[in-house]
């Protein structure tokens, strides 16, 4: 059971070492200009490899699963699927349900472990092979690995590092859990983060904020929903970006200006360095290259969203 990317190389290891009887995936969603219906990663693989799809609104109500009694699987293996799953779909196999989560549990149970990773500046993050239970990420781990943040690392560069991880894991520890030799241990609940879902307006930039607090925004939100502020009014993406520490510049929090480094953001303590700007519907552009179309960028002031 698996939608993005992130469940993508899961599945391909599944499909290389296991018998797979049945892919869940979320249904097929509109997207680009023409509002074409577009599968899920997840999906497009599991048709190559000739393998079962079912698709459900929610299985939430127990006559929605049944596709998956029919299949009869011994383990339902679990990697960003999109949907909460109740006890009627957690306890059908024999074997119980997997769940492949990018954090080392219990630091960012919920929805998005991998921004809140960068956001809050953690040196390290991994993935957790857990028994899925009916808590939010609160099952028992069978094992996790981790691996350093690196320091302008974005949530773009994670999110594929992390999904690698997390297929290698099932390749050389999924036998040993099927077979026994693994056993879920119970973990700190008090010890637990949570990582709500982003919005889209959590990529708000607040330059009254300190650089390195707006840097990892920035990083976090890349590729999505993207840091973003206003200038006279437009919304403005800051695709890329780096902070600058030391003598705090002159002028308001947002104010931008230009000098040795380029083109620079004050913030409420240290600087910020514009690299890489997109205004809604362009191309995004070198925040030089965008300042020489934008005579009045330079002086301006940055600001949070219209009230």
């Amino acid at each position: 059971m698996g939608t993005p990317e992130f469940a993508v190389p899961c599945l391909q290891t599944l499909i290389e070492t296991q018998a797979v009887v049945g892919v869940v995936t979320q249904p097929d969603k509109p997207a680009g200009r023409g509002n074409k219906m577009r599968p899920s990663p997840v999906k497009v693989v599991a048709e190559a490899a000739d393998i079962s799809v079912y698709q459900p609104q929610s299985l939430r109500k127990e006559e929605a699963a049944e596709p998956l009694r029919a299949w009869q699987p011994d383990l339902i293996v679990v990697a960003a699927f999109g949907q909460i799953l109740r006890p009627h779909v957690l306890y059908l196999p024999s074997r119980g349900s997997l769940n492949v989560h990018a954090s080392l549990l219990p630091r960012w149970r919920g929805a998005s472990p991998i921004q809140h990773a960068v956001l809050s500046g953690d040196a390290t993050t991994g993935v957790t092979l857990m028994q899925m239970d009916e808590g939010l990420d609160t099952g028992g781990m069978y094992v996790q690995e981790a691996i350093d943040i690196g320091p302008r690392e974005t949530s773009a560069t994670l999110h594929d590092r992390l999904a690698a991880l997390g297929a290698e894991m099932l390749r050389r520890y999924l036998g040993d859990i099927l077979a026994g030799h693994l056993l879920p241990q119970p973990q700190d609940d008090a010890a637990s983060t949570y990582a709500p879902m982003i919005r889209k307006e959590a990529g708000a930039i607040d330059w009254r904020q300190d650089a390195a607090t707006i840097d990892r925004l920035v990083r976090a939100m890349t590729p999505w929903p993207g840091a973003y502020t206003f200038l006279a009014g437009e919304s403005l993406k800051v695709l890329s970006a780096r902070p600058i520490s030391g003598p705090q510049p002159a002028g308001e929090p947002g104010l931008v200006t230009t000098g040795a480094e380029g083109l620079t953001v004050a913030a409420g303590e240290g600087s910020v360095v514009l690299e890489v700007v997109q205004l809604p519907g362009k191309r995004p552009t070198a925040a030089a290259d965008f300042a020489r179309g934008r005579p009045d960028f330079i002086g301006s002031i940055l600001t949070q969203p219209p009230a």
